[in-house]
């Protein structure tokens, strides 16, 4: 859906390597830091906060106080040391590893609900997994399935923060073989669905059915061979010619968009 798009911010910090998973994982970003308060307290452990949120985290600063959990107010330069980031928002949580399913629990739920869930094949920017994921979330599908050539450590904190909370709401799994756990996850009647910018079939009317997985691709480079090969269809956003294709963010939030409202309402 994104081949041959334009370049992005160049040389995005990867900061995956701050959160080791043994040493658990910085979490900054207001509402980020928010939603891992209220979707899993018992994994903070420690909360740093600026003068100018106070009354922001008031219930936070309670609770940590009735748990005995280190909660600080800070200087702003102390912030932005301890996330490694100046995009702090007045907020740092130190949490728990996030957890993450297997790809045999991630397809078992998606059948068990007939659910949808989004695969990204390399998207390596850290702005644009976060936006994905925040439109995941706020669409209300079931999950994301991370798929590199080498294996995720842990979601990048630009990520998490980018998410907007996203990231607490979606059951997270990974693969160092993405083409090989679509073909998995089709073998077990997971319907998968490409996003490509030459696809022939539009995402317009497409007839998405669960339990479906959406796949996009690398920010230039779209799906690789394999993991196209491992869809049963794929399909692209028909636009006015004048441009080529768009941002993967972008992208994924109008198929997810498209998914949504085709989903059958409870």
């Amino acid at each position: 859906m994104a081949r041959r798009a334009m370049p992005e911010r160049a040389s995005a910090p990867d900061r995956t390597k701050v959160s080791k998973e043994k040493e658990g994982e910085i979490v900054f970003g207001f509402r980020a830091a928010m939603a891992v308060f209220r979707t899993r307290p018992n994994d903070v452990s420690r909360i740093g906060y600026a003068r100018e949120r106070r009354a922001d985290v008031d219930a936070l600063v309670t609770w940590a106080t009735a748990s005995r959990v280190p909660c600080d107010e800070l200087p702003e330069t102390e912030l932005a040391r301890i996330a490694s980031s100046t995009h702090h928002e007045g907020l740092v949580v130190r949490a728990a590893p996030r957890k993450w399913v297997s790809t045999t629990d991630f397809a078992d739920a998606l059948i068990r609900t007939r659910g949808f869930a989004v695969a990204l094949d390399r998207v390596r920017n850290p702005y644009n997994v976060g936006a994905i994921l925040r439109s995941a979330a706020f669409f209300g599908l079931d999950g994301a399935l991370l798929g590199s050539i080498a294996p995720h450590p842990a979601l990048a904190p630009d990520a998490i923060r980018v998410a907007e909370g996203g990231a607490e709401y979606l059951r997270l799994a990974r693969s160092t073989d993405l083409a090989d756990t679509l073909e998995r996850l089709r073998g077990r009647g997971v319907r998968v669905v490409g996003g490509e910018s030459d696809a022939e079939d539009s995402l317009f009317g497409h007839p998405f059915r669960g339990p479906l997985v959406l796949v996009l691709g690398h920010e230039r480079e779209g799906l690789s061979r394999a993991v196209r090969a491992a869809c049963d269809a794929v399909v692209a956003i028909p636009g006015s010619g004048n441009i080529e294709s768009l941002n993967v963010g972008v992208a994924a939030s109008l198929c997810i968009a498209e998914m949504a409202r085709s989903r059958p309402r409870a």
